[in-house]
């Protein structure tokens, strides 16, 4: 009877440590995108399943490089809309999820998804 009441609040434990460090909502996937660095070198960068509803400035493309990135991809299982500047400000245009991409003219800094 003891081993049981043991087992069962094991058991417990493990799947609520298990519901708490997994985000409540995130997009499944990688969304990518192109730029250059600081440097000149070209690259690309990427976020993977990045949380929904939080604006994300994007990596190597902030107020410290005065190129934005370019030719965003989303292949999320989520909408991701991006923005020209950091902060998810200025102009802004709207990926679809798994096949969503812009060419190289579309500049981008930020982007949320959801």
């Amino acid at each position: 009877m003891r081993l049981r009441s043991i087992f069962t609040t094991v058991l417990g434990a493990a799947l609520l440590a298990v519901s708490v460090s997994t985000p409540a909502s995130a997009a499944s996937g990688r969304f990518f995108y192109d730029y250059v660095t600081v440097e000149g070198y070209d690259a690309t960068g990427f976020l993977t399943n990045p949380a929904d509803d939080e604006c994300i400035n994007l990596p190597g493309v902030g107020q410290e490089n005065p190129e934005p990135g370019h030719t965003p991809r989303n292949r999320t299982d989520t909408w991701a809309t991006v923005f020209t500047g950091t902060n998810c400000e200025g102009d802004s245009f709207r990926l679809r999820p798994h096949t969503g991409g812009a060419s190289q003219r579309l500049k981008v800094r930020s982007v949320v998804f959801g």
